[in-house]
């Protein structure tokens, strides 16, 4: 799906109950910035602001505190980090969920998403595993960022969407937290 896309997951699979947002990142021989990748999760309400600061699940709070959101500790198959979305147990409060990967330091180290060479986000059936969905490659359009909102899950009515985002920032995790609304 091309950035701005979107789709409809549980209207279109209505037995559907869960999926895992898989995010690829291929950085080649650029080790230090592959090490440094951060993948998050930003549960976000009406407002499109963080519910709360446990809304926020990276590296140091893998779960929401329902555990509806949850980081996947060994990622399967190639993506580089996974994360775990029960569509039931998601609280209402929270209008949309929003994955962003960034580069931890990447502004005093001089590092940025530019050097990677491919960068996708999919969703799958957390039952079965199929894909249901893919981004096209988002690397192509990065140059200095060092935050990529990469794509969102989202309430529409009474169904679960999903939209390809691909907004990337110049200021990392600072911007994505004065959009979102994260304290860092």
């Amino acid at each position: 799906m091309k950035r701005g896309a979107n789709a409809p997951l549980t209207r279109e699979n209505p037995g559907l109950t869960g999926v895992v947002a898989g995010i690829r990142a291929d950085a080649g021989a650029e080790t230090v910035l592959t090490d440094n990748l951060v993948v998050a999760a930003i549960l976000c309400g009406p407002d499109r602001k963080v519910v709360s600061d446990e809304h926020f699940v990276f590296f140091n709070q893998l779960a929401t505190p329902d555990m509806s959101v949850q980081r996947i500790e060994e990622a399967l198959g190639a993506d580089r980090d996974q994360i775990e979305i029960d569509l039931h147990a998601v609280p209402d409060p929270v209008a949309s969920i929003v994955f962003v990967m960034y580069v931890n330091d990447g502004l005093s180290r001089g590092r940025s998403l530019g050097r990677l060479r491919r960068c996708e986000i999919r969703v799958l059936d957390l039952a079965t595993g199929a894909e249901l969905i893919r981004s096209e490659d988002l690397a192509g359009a990065l140059t200095a960022e060092t935050g990529l909102a990469l794509g969102e899950l989202y309430r529409h009515q009474r169904d679960w969407k999903f939209r390809v985002l691909g907004d990337g920032y110049a200021e990392g995790i600072l911007g994505l937290a004065r959009d979102y609304g994260l304290t860092l």
